[in-house]
């Protein structure tokens, strides 16, 4: 077992590389400075416990305790039969890396209106992308978040999306990070996507392994969405069965955007999704949708914190998780109301269906609320397939574990039926039956 300052010595050498511009994304002066600021603040935070509040349903030791090296794959390796499967069709572009690493010969460009960017961080780095400096590292915040302060310090390439003012994109931009997982290896896949003013877009992130084995994924992502744009995101968690991810979303809205965002875990041992929202301007519209569907000894929380800033926001949370094995579930959701956001409207809601007796659910919803014309509720419910829907189903001449299957493929559904890119709907729709134990049958009925 290591010590605290062994854990954090693990990542000072690769810190160091980048310091001293051998290695990953230099980045201006300014950036430079909040690298340094970032891995100093993780050095004194070190990795969060189960002592921490917010924490406790989540043992992040074994990520803590593995000796994870920088990834050296070369992206050429990775041919384009294989990830084709992982694609959307995504018509306004495709950036792929593996391993952390920018693959352009696997990634597609897209069709995009003018003014509009899709490229890697490092390349709009390079070019000196104004809104880098405007936005990056300024959302995803790291004073008492250490996963955040450590990609914050090592990040090393990410996608960079800008849609200009006014501008609509067709069709849908995705990001997929691949991970050879051949020995324990760790990325820190960093991702700002700007959403100007009266601007539409439609983005996917996907994370994925290709040979199984110990990785751990510690992405962090920045959305921010400018007055009156509409944004659809989707993050599809596909990691290998013993793969770490822990993943930070940073949502920033301003004055009458609209955003939906949907974060869909179905692969990976350990998986954390930290969503944070801020509501900033009066009129907005926020919904996140989540779903996972896990097995074994899989764990899964998400963690939510929506602040309420501006008045007359409207926000919903609907998140679903299915738990058979020994996995377990946690789902901690947060609605802040500041002072003066009156008019808010918020809905959080959290079902869990459990499929074993081994299986554990922990749902924490939560209010702070300081203004007085408010419509906030919360909801959370745990159960079991109900006996007299197999009865029925069976009376109809499915057998009981068909019928059992047909339950939860329709509980999950639900979540699903919800994402509006249709690949991407098909590729998760695909998963769960493949979870299922009669998931083959199912499919020739369905």
């Amino acid at each position: 077992m290591l010590d605290v300052k062994e854990k954090t010595d693990l990542y000072a050498a690769q810190f160091e590389q980048i310091e001293n511009g051998t290695d990953g994304l230099m980045g201006s002066a300014s950036i430079m400075a909040k690298r340094k600021a970032a891995f100093a603040r993780f050095g004194e935070l070190g990795f969060p416990t189960t002592k921490h509040e917010e924490w406790r349903f989540t043992n992040v030791a074994p990520i803590a305790n593995t000796t994870f090296e920088i990834p050296s794959t070369d992206p050429t390796s990775v041919s384009a039969e294989t990830i084709a499967p992982l694609l959307v069709d995504a018509k306004a572009g495709t950036l792929v890396f593996v391993d952390g690493r920018f693959a352009p010969q696997l990634s597609i460009p897209g069709q995009l209106p003018k003014g509009a960017v899709v490229c890697s961080l490092s390349e709009a780095l390079a070019k000196g992308e104004p809104m880098i400096e405007e936005h990056l590292a300024r959302h995803a915040t790291f004073d008492d978040q250490a996963f955040t302060a450590l990609n914050t310090a090592l990040m090393e390439d990410g996608g960079f999306i800008y849609i200009p003012k006014g501008k609509v994109v067709e069709g849908t931009i995705q990001v997929l990070y691949l991970t050879t997982g051949q020995r324990p290896t760790v990325c820190h896949p960093r991702n700002l996507f700007v959403v100007g003013e009266n601007a539409q877009a439609t983005i996917v992130e996907s994370y994925a392994g290709l040979d199984g084995g110990v990785y751990f994924t510690n992405p962090v992502t920045e959305l921010v969405a400018e007055e009156s744009s509409v944004v659809d995101h989707y993050k599809a968690v596909l990691e290998s069965a013993e793969a770490y991810h822990v993943g930070t979303f940073h949502l920033h809205q301003y004055r009458s955007s609209n955003v939906t965002s949907s974060t869909l875990s179905m692969g990976g041992k350990l998986i954390r999704n930290d969503i944070n929202t801020r509501l900033d301007g009066e009129g907005c519209q926020c919904t996140l949708n989540g779903a996972y569907v896990i097995d074994d000894s899989q764990h899964v929380e998400n963690h939510l914190v929506v602040d309420h800033v501006g008045a007359h926001c409207d926000s919903r949370e609907f998140f679903k998780g299915v738990l058979n094995g020994h996995s377990r579930g946690v789902f901690s959701g947060r609605i802040n109301v500041h002072e003066g956001a009156q008019k808010t409207d918020a809905k959080q809601t959290n079902q869990s269906l459990i499929l074993s007796e081994h299986a554990q659910v922990e749902s924490k919803p939560q209010l702070e609320i300081f203004a007085d014309d408010v419509k906030c509720t919360h909801g959370a419910t745990v159960g079991q397939i109900d006996d007299d829907a197999i009865f029925y189903l069976r009376t109809r001449g499915l057998c009981a574990e068909t019928a059992r299957s047909l339950l939860v493929y329709a509980f999950a559904r639900e979540i699903i039926d919800l994402v509006r890119v249709e690949p991407l709907r098909a590729q998760l729709d695909n998963w769960i039956i493949g979870r299922l134990p009669q998931g083959r049958m199912l499919r020739e009925k369905l």
